[in-house]
């Protein structure tokens, strides 16, 4: 992981959030795994792009890397490291170093931390009080409509907190799925320092029709035989509206024709594709017999004579 985050996401150290956000956007574009496969050093350089704008795009994370360089969180989970004043750790600064005689401080490093960033409290007479902790972060579980998922949206969720239930709007980001998590900050419970976060997991509901694959969406659409021997327009129900699909003449069933652009919408900004499956649809009136016409099966009769041999002769075990 190269140390310079800015650097990294191709900003000065004055950038604004939005220059950030506006380069992150560019670069995840450029090494996002989808469209660099085989390539691993794009793929490594993607994920240390993701850690800098994980950090930069967040103003305290980036006021304590500002501080104390890409050790910082390390620091602040509780680990000593080197790198302080004149060679000292971090422990030897506030305990007096080794053999005692500085001061003691009830509670982690990370408490240190944000009385550095005003996020601690001071005792009457100017010394220092116990730092404050913010509220404790709360977890949810929300389904949402497949629609929702690929299209993004806003949903509601009801939860327990601060000793009462309550209902508060979601925000779906397009493209999510089931199993990712969704943080809202400040949406935890209260605490001396501040709220907490709420974290909810997502799960996506099925669809009756359609199926996600990756970025692409599959569809298993039901035509006559007249539309699958003839070829005919029909109108297919895309993610952006319905549109008209071409289907050639003599389609079997299980053809698959490919709609570019009208899958899901990924981190890249490029939407994957959607696939048709052709699945021929026959009437159930051929079910019985004797209610077939004769001029009926004689037709499905003069279709049988064109196939040139068994459509199953290439099946083996």
């Amino acid at each position: 992981m190269a140390d310079d985050y800015y650097k990294l996401l191709d900003v000065s150290k004055t950038a604004t959030q939005a220059e950030i956000q506006k380069s992150y956007r560019k670069l995840a574009r450029k090494y996002h795994p989808d469209l660099n496969p085989d390539d691993k050093v794009a793929q490594q350089k993607f994920k240390d792009i993701q850690n800098a704008y994980e950090v930069l795009n967040d103003p305290e994370k980036r006021k304590m890397y500002d501080q104390f360089g890409p050790q910082f969180e390390r620091m602040a989970a509780g680990g000593a490291h080197p790198g302080g004043p004149g060679g000292f750790s971090f422990e030897d600064i506030f305990q007096g170093g080794p053999g005692g005689g500085g001061f003691q401080f009830e509670g982690d490093i990370g408490d240190i931390f944000r009385q550095f960033t005003g996020g601690g409290a001071k005792a009457a007479g100017g010394r220092k009080g116990r730092a404050q902790a913010k509220g404790a972060d709360l977890s949810a579980e929300l389904t949402v409509p497949f629609n929702t998922a690929v299209l993004g949206g806003e949903a509601s969720i009801a939860l327990h907190r601060g000793g009462k239930y309550e209902t508060i709007a979601v925000k779906i980001p397009p493209g999510v799925e089931t199993g990712k998590k969704i943080r809202l900050r400040g949406q935890g419970e209260n605490g001396p320092a501040g709220k907490g976060d709420l974290l909810i997991t997502m799960t996506v509901a099925s669809h009756p029709y359609f199926k996600r694959q990756g970025e692409n969406l599959e569809l298993k659409l039901p035509i006559t035989l007249g539309e699958a021997a003839l070829g005919a327009t029909v109108d297919v129900p895309t993610p952006s509206g319905t549109i008209a699909l071409r289907i050639p003449p003599g389609s079997s069933g299980g053809r698959r024709l490919r709609i570019k652009g009208q899958g899901v919408r990924g981190v890249s900004g490029a939407a994957g594709d959607m696939f048709v499956e052709l699945q021929i649809k026959l009437p159930e009136q051929l079910g019985t017999s004797d209610q077939l016409d004769e001029k009926i099966q004689q037709a499905v009769e003069q279709i049988e004579k064109l196939y040139t041999g068994t459509p199953r002769s290439g099946i083996i075990w």
